[in-house]
């Protein structure tokens, strides 16, 4: 997967097609191939999915650069539940199943939730040298740990280097990505793919901290241009990165 001319967004770092710097930041104009070169760098961006599905932006990492720093700042200017996701096949790899169909309880439920067919979630893990995995430092090691081993999901073993239940949500790439889902969790991994990085995003949405509600766009892109980090809407991405 690539972002291209053909595709309407250039990757170059003068100002390409459109007419917008590919090193812009914090901008509404921000376009996929300044999303791609963020993650490239080690950046976090913010995407907003749509306005017609979850209508929430998420700050998404690329899971290899998950600091304790970067796990306080989604703690604190996000604020909503802190994700990894991983594609579908480092997922088959380490026999990782959707939560819904690992569980047998009657809350379980296969009715069509209100922005999606299904959820994405997984397990929820911790690094084994962890001791409760809910601190900063504990969620870096475990994020981290998994961005490795999405690298190479046929060596090593899942199973010796994280244990269930755990501090870390996991979720679950759709099996086609974009073209069968268009949710952060496959816009990050579809980033990530596009930066020719592992497939392992970390996602969470950003919360207004006075009403708990989900932050609007026009506030997120107040934060990212006070914090020097790109904004880019949902369809932008679909547009240039969907196959």
């Amino acid at each position: 997967m690539s972002v291209s001319h053909s595709d309407g967004v250039s990757g170059e770092t003068d100002a390409g097609a459109n007419g917008v710097d590919s090193d812009a930041v914090g901008d509404s104009d921000a376009t996929a191939a300044d999303a791609v070169a963020a993650i490239e760098r080690g950046e976090p961006v913010l995407v907003h999915d749509a306005a017609d599905r979850e209508g929430e932006v998420d700050l998404i990492y690329h899971a290899a650069d998950v600091t304790a720093e970067a796990v306080a700042r989604l703690r604190r200017d996000a604020g909503g539940l802190i994700c990894t996701a991983l594609s579908h096949e480092v997922c088959a790899a380490f026999d990782l199943p959707f939560l819904g169909d690992a569980l047998d309880h009657p809350a379980v439920t296969d009715e069509r939730l209100g922005y999606d067919e299904r959820s994405s979630f997984s397990l929820t893990v911790n690094h084994r040298e962890t001791y409760t995995g809910i601190t900063d430092e504990d969620r870096s090691l475990t994020i981290t740990a998994l961005a490795e081993a999405a690298a190479d999901p046929d060596e090593g073993d899942f199973a010796a280097t994280f244990r269930a239940p755990g501090h870390v949500q996991l979720l679950r790439g759709a099996p086609d990505g974009l073209a069968d889902r268009e949710g952060h969790t496959e816009l990050g991994l579809a980033l990530a793919e596009a930066a020719g990085r592992p497939p392992a995003v970390v996602v969470c949405e950003m919360l207004d901290a006075e009403t708990g509600g989900a932050r609007t766009p026009a506030d997120a892109r107040r934060y990212a241009a006070a914090h020097g980090l790109v904004y880019v809407e949902g369809r932008d991405l679909l547009a240039a990165l969907r196959r």
